[in-house]
Formats: structure tokens, sequence, C-alpha cells
């Protein structure tokens, strides 16, 4: 079920890459909402427009904002198609707003030769991650044994579908930690197109050239709150496709010192699931070890490491590795994007931030492996 709302745009401003941010008047008050340029063109101050409310009013974690679905009263704002521009790829496929963009590995684009018979991805260490959230911490402790690493990141699609959506991927391109997004499936609007995650991973190595590849959904993620309802079940699916490649997998883990829901406290059950019982392949398994001077992170971090054996212990593909956390609270202060998972920052959950670190140091350090 949607919930519209038509109104007039009252503010136009820049927002970030690909997305304008508004202020729309509506019936109900104003209120602020996105529009992604490439799909639903430019709007300006006096349009009247159309809305999908329907997170924003449901007051869902990432509906902070309503979506523009169109400018009806302004065709020359629309975004014009070009009849001779190659692609054939649907992605959001017979929702009202599907769209079609060049596959990375479609016949008419320039890598269809060097991907039409791929099936390799040469050890690629590939990190997987529940949440949007880990990219900028994995990204910071990669760089902090790699500086110079290409990274790419490979968006599913268990939460945001347009890659727009996301302002931590524009901000870390910006800041030139981030060489390339490709987003898969569903999702859209990456640097790269692809089908799936194995096609995605291949074009990371053999197109982008990365020295690292990060996988995990679009900002938001869905969960009912049950032991398999949840869109990170995706990060053990990742980490299958990078074994079945030939990479090395890498899980990074989902804690919380924090979290106010005892299932996500210490390591989340659904790291337990997705690379316990979803994951079939052997992967690496980065726990923090080592002491912050923090006493709640030092206690979450000690409980990791007891829940992680005992996953090992009963997973017999995984393998835990572990890596010291001494000088990473510095490497993630130095993240160019803010830290948040959950609305929670670095000094709230330093532990959530300090797993996912160690999962990028131990990609990005091939003597761990």
């Amino acid at each position: 079920m949607i919930t519209w709302r038509q109104g007039a745009v009252r503010s136009v401003d820049p927002g970030w890459e690909g997305v304008l941010v508004l202020q729309v008047e509506t019936d109900a008050g104003t209120v602020p909402a996105l529009a992604y340029v490439d799909v639903v063109g430019s709007p300006q101050v006096g349009d009247r427009v159309l809305l999908n409310v329907t997170a924003l009013e449901r007051g869902l974690g990432t509906g902070g904002y309503a979506v523009l679905v169109a400018i009806p009263d302004r065709p020359q704002a629309w975004p014009q198609p070009d009849p001779d521009s190659p692609g054939h790829l649907v992605k959001a496929r017979y929702t009202p707003l599907q769209t079609m963009v060049l596959g990375v590995d479609d016949p008419e684009g320039e890598h269809h030769a060097t991907l039409a018979d791929a099936d390799d991805i040469a050890g690629l260490p590939v990190v997987a991650a529940d949440l949007h959230s880990a990219l900028p911490a994995i990204l910071a402790g990669a760089r902090s044994v790699a500086p110079q690493a290409r990274v790419a990141y490979v968006m599913t699609d268990g939460g945001a579908l347009p890659a727009q959506f996301s302002r931590t991927c524009a901000h870390l391109r910006a800041a030139g930690w981030l060489e390339a997004v490709i987003t898969t499936g569903q999702a859209y609007g990456g640097d790269l197109e692809a089908v799936g995650v194995h096609s995605a991973l291949l074009a990371a190595h053999h197109v982008v050239g990365a020295d690292l590849v990060v996988v995990s959904q679009g900002p938001g993620n869905l969960g009912t709150g049950t032991r398999w309802g949840f869109s990170g079940v995706s990060a053990g699916e990742a980490l299958n496709a990078a074994a079945v490649l030939g990479g090395r997998p890498v899980a990074s883990l989902r804690v919380s010192e924090a979290d106010p829901r005892p299932r996500h406290r210490g390591l989340s059950h659904h790291s337990a699931t997705a690379y316990g019982r979803v994951l079939a392949h052997p992967a690496q398994v980065p726990v923090p070890t080592g002491t912050t001077g923090r006493a709640s992170t030092d206690a979450c971090l000690a409980q990791v490491s007891s829940a992680v054996d005992r996953l090992v212990s009963t997973a017999g593909h995984l393998h835990r590795a572990d890596v010291p956390v001494d000088g990473l609270l510095d490497a993630l202060a130095a993240s160019p994007v803010r830290l948040s998972t959950m609305g929670r920052g670095l000094e709230e959950d330093a532990a959530a931030f300090l797993a996912a670190a160690v999962a990028g140091v131990h990609a990005a350090r091939p003597e761990l492996s």
C-alpha cells in the first residue's frame, strides 16, 4: 500500500550527488523530500509534485524523507530518454518507477567481452557485512594497513534500491576512499550495474581492478525480530558467491555494546545465522582482540570473543582470525563520513565499528589470510 501526497515545492537544496533535497508544502504540512534527478527529473520552486510518503508517515528508521514520484505539470523537467542509449537491464522491475540501465556485462557495453567467460576472482578479498553502516568502518580498517588499496563496494538490494540514497557512498567517493560502487539485483545507480552478486564480484576484479571488495545491502534493512526474517541473510549468500568464484571470503561481524535489543547485544544473531548457517563455504571471521581502555567496549569485545568460539565450534567452515584493535579507534575517528549505526556513533557504540574495522584490516593484509 502506498500513501500519496501532492504539494508544491517551496525550496530546492543541492543535496548530494544525484539527489536534490526539497521542502514540499502539502495539505498535511511541509515535508522534506528527495528527488532522484536521473529517475524523475529536476523540480523547481513552485512545481506541483506527487510524493510517496509511505515510510515517512510510518516513522521508519530510513524514512525521514518523502520521495518525489513525478512532476506532472512540467514535462520539460522530466528525464529525456535517449533512443540510442545502450543497455537492457531493468531495475526495480515492474514497479511504477522501474528504470533501464546498461549492465556491466551487457552485450552492448564495452566490458562484455571481458566478462563473457569470466569465472574467477583470483583470491580477491571479499568482506561481507550485515549493515550499510559497516562500510566506512571496514574501509577505515583497511586503509590503516593499505592506504592505497582500490576498494569496490557491491550494494545489494536488501535495503535502499537507489545508490544515490547513500550519502556515505557519495562522501567516501569524494574522499578517495572508494573506487567504485556496483549495484546488483534490483538496486541501481552505481558506477556499474550488475545482474547479481556473482557478476558484480567479477566486475570488481576484472573491470575495476579492485584490491578489496565490500558487499552489503544499501542503507536501511528489513527485520521482523525472528530468527530468519531479516534481509542481512544476504551477507552469507555474498560470501558463498565469493568462495564459488575463487575469492577470499571475510565475514564482518555485527556487534553492539549499546543496542537495546538483547538479540543484537554482543554478537548479533544476524551474524550467527548468516555466517553459521547460510554460508556454506570456508570463510575467515576476524575477531577484535586486545583492550581499548573503555570498560563497556572491552566487556562487549570479550563477550564477542566467547560467542565466536561457540559459533566456530559448531560451524566447521568458519575460521577465527584474531586482529588487535591497537590504533583502530583513531583510524575510525578519522573517517571522512560520520560513523553511525542505528543512530549510534563511535562514542556510543565503539564495539560495532571496531568489529567492522578488523574485518577491513584482515582483508587488506595478505599475511593475515
